[in-house]
């Protein structure tokens, strides 16, 4: 059937619409023409309907969605100079987007390397709450990068060698809330990360207050959905010199696994290390951690 809806009122057309079972989802088309949008017989000014082949119908779809998340609020903290050589979302150490990482095998649980460890290393079950060693879904390789290729821009490498493993999925509850990989020592006040790169589905923090992977801890969180309220913290600061940067406490909530699973790389003083390494993140969980490889099987981590 043909409905001619030239130079008819709008109103009309959501009630026929209405009436016809289709929703009065008409809402979605201008009310104003512009002049060079208008039918022959349309004045400029004149309210008009929609094309009738152009009438939208809900959408219904199984795709999974991001969870809304109401902005959080978030601190900051001064940053220690000497501030960042290049842009963040340019930087290699600092967004993981430009590495990028590939899918490798391996054993899908703890590791044991042996030799050395430090008590007060970030432990990743402190991401959960409450704090739990999670099933590991599958390992990544982060690409190297070459400094010495193009500068001082530098370029992708081959995968890291240094480990079979540095980047590792976890699998999470449904939309489950996730926070810092805690850590007991202070970067100021009751502060225990600092925040260096920030998008929707990334972030990278590190345990000083330096705007740099060349000191101390530091962690990329892939593949979440970071809050909205901290994204928008960040580059506000990160706008502004990023001579403060948002600082977070341990059990500070982040963001979301909303599509139930998050990745993590671990790095010290800039070396990506192996993430299932029992003795350095998971260190509550000792007494299920396997006998150590032998220098033959694979290097000490220390």
């Amino acid at each position: 059937m043909f409905i001619s809806c030239s130079r008819r009122s709008l109103s009309f057309l959501v009630v026929f619409t209405a009436i016809m079972g289709l929703g009065a989802t008409t809402a979605h088309f201008p009310l104003h023409a512009q002049s060079s949008d208008l039918p022959g017989d349309t004045i400029p000014g004149d309210t008009i309907p929609p094309d009738a082949l152009a009438i939208f119908l809900p959408l219904v779809s199984a795709a999974e969605a991001s969870p809304g998340q109401l902005p959080l609020s978030y601190a900051s903290l001064p940053v220690e100079p000497p501030p960042s050589d290049r842009p963040a979302q340019a930087h290699p150490d600092l967004n993981l987007a430009l590495r990028n990482y590939v899918g490798t095998t391996g054993q899908l649980g703890l590791v044991n390397y042996g030799g050395g460890t430090d008590s007060q290393a970030p432990q990743i079950d402190g991401m959960f709450d409450p704090p739990r060693l999670p099933t590991f879904l599958a390992l990544y390789q982060v690409y190297d990068w070459d400094w010495n290729c193009a500068p001082p821009a530098g370029c992708r490498g081959e995968p890291i060698s240094g480990y079979p493993v540095t980047l590792l999925a976890m699998e999470t509850a449904a939309n489950e809330s996730i926070r810092i990989p805690r850590r007991a020592p202070s970067i100021m006040g009751d502060f225990n990360a600092l925040v260096l790169y920030a998008d929707a589905r990334r972030l990278t923090i590190t345990y000083t207050r330096r705007d740099t992977a060349a000191v101390g801890y530091m962690v990329h969180l892939e593949d979440f959905a970071v809050n909205p309220g901290l994204i928008a913290r960040y580059q506000s600061l990160d706008a502004a010199g990023r001579g403060a940067l948002p600082a977070l406490r341990n059990g500070e909530i982040l963001g979301v696994a909303d599509r139930g699973a998050i990745k993590i790389a671990t790095r010290d003083a800039g070396t990506f290390l192996d993430p299932r390494a029992c003795k350095d993140w998971w260190q509550g969980y000792l007494s299920q951690c396997p006998p150590p490889l032998t220098l033959q099987q694979f290097p000490a981590s220390r």
